[in-house]
């Protein structure tokens, strides 16, 4: 059974976060560990949380805490299947902008993505 990389405690006591509803924790940080799994080419998951660095294992935690809380706060932004639309004049496009970034079909802020990027786990070339 999949083991999300950050658990409920971890969310509650260590990333002190609450911007999760308390029934949806566990399903936001297992859908956010399955991103980060995509946005580091499954690196994590072939190995093991515990086969990286003390830093890797902070950041990915961290990470995958604050993906949660990206993609819950956003879910109709991020699973809508429109692209853009214009009511009166004003018009509204979804996918990238300078704040957000689409990095293997998987949205995420840009300041999540580079801080998982410092890992070294997000490089193509390896």
């Amino acid at each position: 059974m999949y083991q999300p990389y950050a658990d409920e405690r971890y969310y509650k006591e260590v990333y002190a976060g609450n911007d999760i509803p308390a029934d949806n924790i566990s399903k936001a940080l297992t859908g956010a560990s399955r991103h980060v799994d995509v946005l580091t080419f499954n690196r994590i998951c072939s190995k093991g949380i515990n086969a990286l660095t003390e830093y890797q294992q902070d950041v990915v935690r961290e990470t995958v805490c604050e993906l949660a809380e990206f993609e819950c706060e956003n879910a109709e932004l991020i699973n809508s299947v429109l692209k853009s639309y214009s009511i009166n004049g004003v018009s509204m496009e979804f996918g990238e902008s300078w704040n957000i970034t689409v990095q293997n079909g998987v949205a995420v802020k840009r300041d999540i993505y580079e801080k998982l990027c410092s890992t070294g786990l997000c490089c193509r070339s390896i």
